[in-house]
This record gives C-alpha cells, sequence and structure tokens, in this order.
C-alpha cells in the first residue's frame, strides 16, 4: 500500500504551501503559484515524476539536455540545495528568487559567491576561478586562447585578492563585485518581474540584454 502511495505523495509533498513560500522569498502568492505552472512543465519534461532533475534544468536553461560542463554542475548544484540529485517546488522558488530584479544585491553577490567557491571551503582560489572562467567562455561559445584565459584569470584575482593571501574571501568578493557590476550581469532575471504573465522561454541570461 505504501509503496503504490509513494510516488504520488512524493510528488505532492514538493508543492509547498504558496503563502509560505511567498513569506520567504521576493515573490508574491500569486507569483509563487504562476512559478508552479512553470515548474510542474519543467518537471515533466523529460521525467514524469513531478521533480526537476539536472537534465531537466539544462534543457530549460541551455535548451540542450545533454550540455555538460562546469557552470552547468554549479547551477543545478545550487538549486539543488538539498543535495539529492532533484528539484522540488520550494528549492525552485528559493533559487529563482535570488534572480529576481527586486533581491538585494548582497544576496546576489553571495550566490554568486557560491558558484565559484568549487570547494566549499569558504575561499576562491586561483584555480577554482580558472576553471569557472573557462565553463564560462564555453558557455558563451568563446574560444580563447591559453594565455589570453591565463592573462584574464590572473588579472582578476590581482584585482580581487586585495590582501595578497593567495585566495579570494567573501569581503574580497564583494568589494569586487561592487567595482565590477558585469559580474553579477547573469544573476538577474527582468521577466521574473512578470511572472504573473504567460511566461516566456526560461533561460539563464534573457535578460542579460536590452
Amino acid at each position: 500500500m505504501g509503496g503504490k502511495a509513494s510516488k504520488k505523495d512524493r510528488a505532492r509533498s514538493v508543492l509547498a504551501d504558496p503563502i509560505a513560500l511567498a513569506s520567504e522569498t521576493i515573490f508574491t502568492v500569486s507569483e509563487v503559484e504562476a512559478l508552479l505552472d512553470l515548474y510542474k512543465k519543467l518537471s515533466c519534461s523529460i521525467t514524469k515524476d513531478g521533480l526537476i532533475h539536472k537534465e531537466e534544468l539544462l534543457l530549460a536553461l541551455f535548451k540542450n539536455h545533454k550540455k555538460e560542463n562546469l557552470f552547468a554542475d554549479r547551477i543545478f548544484a545550487l538549486f539543488d540545495a538539498k543535495q539529492n540529485g532533484q528539484i522540488d517546488f520550494e528549492e525552485f522558488v528559493q533559487a529563482l528568487s535570488i534572480f529576481h530584479p527586486r533581491t538585494p544585491e548582497s544576496e546576489k553577490i553571495a550566490y554568486a559567491f557560491k558558484l565559484y567557491d568549487l570547494g566549499h571551503t569558504g575561499y576562491i582560489e586561483r584555480e577554482e576561478l580558472k576553471e569557472m572562467v573557462l565553463a564560462l567562455l564555453d558557455e558563451s561559445d568563446l574560444h580563447l586562447s591559453d594565455d589570453v584565459v591565463e592573462a584574464i584569470v590572473d588579472k582578476t584575482f590581482k584585482e580581487t585578492d586585495t590582501n595578497g593571501d593567495g585566495r579570494i574571501d567573501q569581503e574580497e568578493w564583494r568589494e569586487y563585485a561592487a567595482r565590477n557590476p558585469t559580474l553579477l550581469r547573469n544573476m538577474t532575471l527582468p521577466y521574473l518581474m512578470d511572472v504573473n504573465l504567460a511566461f516566456p522561454s526560461f533561460v539563464l541570461g534573457t535578460g542579460a540584454e536590452d
């Protein structure tokens, strides 16, 4: 009996209380309800189990469920707050809230720091910075020589690691982001202001260009 109901119960359990989610995020109750419609579509785009799996998020973000790069992996890992290989509705809404235009910049900066902190040490090492630069270049289909990549990484690291200890801490990251607002360009999705309207293609960075 329990086995027959488990799948349905699991799917139902991910549809958290809209009022509670609205109180915890930047979204209103009606916006949370609109996001639920989007969530239902995404969660059944490949595997019809009411949960968003990595391939489904990649399909939504990059139009390619087989795309593999570090940037895609990091985005999924941050959406998957419970680290169980799938995204429930609560995780989905809370992660999207970070990308809302009205979300304080300080929260976006902290979230971006987690993207680069690959080892979860609370610091960004030079090699981690390089890996993310390469991943972002790959995501943008930009192919630069090794020398140019090294020059970009060196320049960025020197400008950010202001105390010269060979790693970037969160305060240094905040200061660098304040001086370089383009760092957060992909951390805002303007169309989240209008989630009650017909939802556009859910592609990370859609709103980066005017």
